[in-house]
């Protein structure tokens, strides 16, 4: 029989093992991380952020704790040069339809298209062209290159998209955003939309976009160093062109120009929600100044392609919405890029040198098509072309 002092002998041990139990278990392993002392935007009390976030995607306005970036190699690395990469972002409330369509374009597609950079790449291979790999009019001379991706990505989901698929596709990703559709469709030119289709894939879907008559060398899962985690960046670009010689405005646009035949990145990235903003302000104002054609446009390269898309990435590098400057030597330039052998991440991009995109050139230091940093080939002609050369109908 259970008298009142056993009772009390009872429980007394069961507290006693409760107590030592709840002291030994382990704590959570702390993470280090850098603090934002000179963060760009003010520190406010919790009401104001409040306020801050309930106003809109102006995320990166909110002081967060980051880890700073890590350096993947390659010479004067410039998050060693002070910069801190502002990647974590809270989380928005839900604004509605109405509300959003009276939002800027870059906010609504901020907010449509939510990016997460510790969030896995998707398992996308995106491709345009006329015809489909099983059609009897597909080249013949391309099928090798169009295979090569489904042979080194065997759990990857392959997809040539027609121009007819395409514009339903945009149409439903963009149902809330009326002003993309608008300007894709109004493009006057196939190489047009085909350049703004690759960003509006991947600022929706994510993944890898490459042109088709590009060879995949690699699986894309070596293109970056393992030390360097996939929750760390969330843009992979490489290098087209680094001509180192008086005459190089002849030839290319910029002094370093990124490729654009072939990318990858997660979905909702800021600098793909910044081109297919300049593409669809651009073009509508155009199409409303009756200037959306040949006479009024200078190039596909410029209005479109890898000039634009090199203004796009560097405009974000020098972005302070993304990185704490407070420390930083000055913008970031060409001089940054020109001549790195090894990958060189910046805040969360990646950026290949010009053997890993562009092997087989024979000029500007890059390597062959056998050199091991080349992971993807490309061979289309018209690539190479001066810049006078290279205008609105060279794809078509």
């Amino acid at each position: 029989m259970l008298t009142f002092r056993r009772a009390l002998v009872v429980a007394a041990v069961i507290l006693t093992v409760f107590l030592l139990l709840r002291n030994q278990h382990p704590k959570a392993p702390e993470v280090a991380t850098t603090k934002i002392n000179n963060s760009p935007k003010p520190t406010g009390t919790h009401e104001e952020n409040r306020k801050i976030v309930e106003a809109g995607p102006e995320r990166s306005s909110i002081p967060v704790e980051v880890t700073k970036p890590q350096s993947t190699g390659g010479s004067a690395n410039v998050d060693q040069e002070g910069r801190v990469a502002l990647s974590k972002k809270p989380k928005q409330p839900q604004i509605a339809l109405e509300d959003l369509k009276l939002k800027p374009l870059r906010q609504q597609l901020a907010y449509t298209f939510p990016y997460d950079v510790e969030g896995k790449f998707p398992a996308y291979i995106w491709q345009t062209w006329k015809y489909t790999p099983s059609s009897g009019d597909f080249q013949e001379e391309w099928r090798p290159a169009e295979a090569s991706w489904t042979e080194l990505h065997p759990s990857f989901v392959h997809e040539v998209i027609t121009d007819s698929v395409a514009v339903h596709l945009i149409r439903h990703f963009y149902a809330s955003i009326p002003e993309v559709q608008e300007a894709y469709d109004a493009l006057p030119a196939a190489v047009l939309k085909a350049d703004f289709f690759r960003y509006l894939i991947l600022l929706a879907r994510g993944g890898i976009y490459t042109d088709i008559d590009t060879t995949a060398l690699k699986s894309a899962v070596e293109w970056v160093p393992t030390e360097v985690p996939r929750t760390s960046y969330g843009l992979v670009v490489g290098i087209e062109a680094d001509p180192d010689r008086p005459d190089w405005h002849d030839w290319y646009s910029r002094r370093i120009q990124f490729c654009q035949w072939t990318i990858q990145s997660k979905p909702g990235h800021p600098v793909l929600v910044d081109i297919v903003a300049t593409i669809t302000e651009e073009t509508l104002r155009r199409k409303k100044a009756g200037e959306l054609d040949m006479k009024h446009m200078k190039s596909v390269v410029e209005f479109t392609g890898p000039a634009l898309w090199t203004d796009s990435i560097f405009k974000f590098f020098n972005n302070p919405d993304y990185f704490d400057m407070s420390t930083s030597k000055g913008n970031i330039t060409w001089q940054q890029f020109t001549g790195i052998t090894q990958a060189k991440k910046v805040g969360d991009v990646v950026v290949l040198p010009i053997t890993s995109f562009s092997p087989g050139v024979g000029q500007m230091g890059a390597g062959d098509i056998d050199d091991p940093m080349a992971f993807v080939h490309h061979t289309f002609e018209g690539t190479w072309k001066p810049e006078s050369e290279r205008h609105i109908g060279e794809k078509e």
